[in-house]
């Protein structure tokens, strides 16, 4: 199965409606594409802040090349920008490249960064999302097995939080699984991203679903809160994931 949703045009963002006094805009920079939801129109300030962080990225890259490519973690010094290091901890803590935490990385900290300015503020970075809310939110999911549209119920009392998701078959990302997606909750971005690609890499068929459910759980402890996991037919969840219909 080819790739979805791996050009300029995410249709699923379509389904996203804001709520009264409410803006929904894009910020795109290159390959960083996120749709925000908050109370006033921010694109200038954080297109000029993703524009920063993307340099940060790409000035480290000259200096450390292995850094953009590596499927393993990469130590980077006390010195080196935070989205560099916030990236690389993620990263290590479930054993996989730094680039598979970039998304998460830099949709926690535009949110952050504009939480001050807007309480209810939502930052959609190609399926990794950081959410400030004051209210309930719904987040889509893929159908289930038999075709009914799901979501996880988000809850304000549950935020700031980061929804991350990685797949096989949907988006751009590397994928070394055939998982149809993985989805983990965690209070830090970098962490919620690295670890849905590494829980989505260990899924090649449905018996996979539990032993990756396993995995997760014993993550608890650096911080992962939940996860939901799809793959041949066949999904798990385990951990703070409400479902709602």
């Amino acid at each position: 199965m080819s790739k979805v949703y791996a050009d300029f045009y995410r249709s699923y963002r379509e389904r996203c409606v804001p709520r009264e006094n409410e803006r929904m805009f894009q910020v795109l920079v290159e390959e960083t594409d996120l749709r925000v939801t908050c109370a006033e129109d921010l694109s200038l300030p954080m297109l000029e802040l993703v524009t920063e962080l993307r340099g940060q990225i790409k000035a480290w890259i000259r200096l450390q090349p292995e850094f953009r490519t590596s499927l393993t973690p990469v130590s980077v010094p006390a010195g080196a920008p935070e989205i560099v290091r916030r990236m690389a901890a993620g990263a290590a803590q479930a054993g996989v490249g730094p680039f598979a935490a970039v998304a998460g990385t830099v949709a926690h900290m535009v949110a952050e960064s504009f939480a001050g300015r807007s309480p209810d503020l939502i930052v959609e970075n190609g399926g990794d999302i950081y959410i400030y809310s004051r209210r309930e939110r719904i987040v889509g999911l893929l159908p289930d097995p038999l075709g009914e549209p799901i979501g996880l119920r988000v809850l304000p009392e549950d935020c700031p939080v980061s929804l991350c998701a990685s797949s096989a078959y949907i988006g751009p990302s590397l994928s070394l699984g055939k998982g149809d997606l993985a989805v983990v909750r965690a209070a830090d971005g970098a962490l919620a991203d690295a670890c849905a690609t590494m829980l989505c890499n260990m899924l090649r068929e449905a018996t996979d679903v539990e032993r990756a459910l396993r995995r997760a759980e014993s993550m608890r402890k650096v911080g992962v809160q939940g996860v939901f996991l799809q793959c041949a037919g066949r999904v798990g969840i385990w951990g703070n994931m409400e479902l709602a219909g």
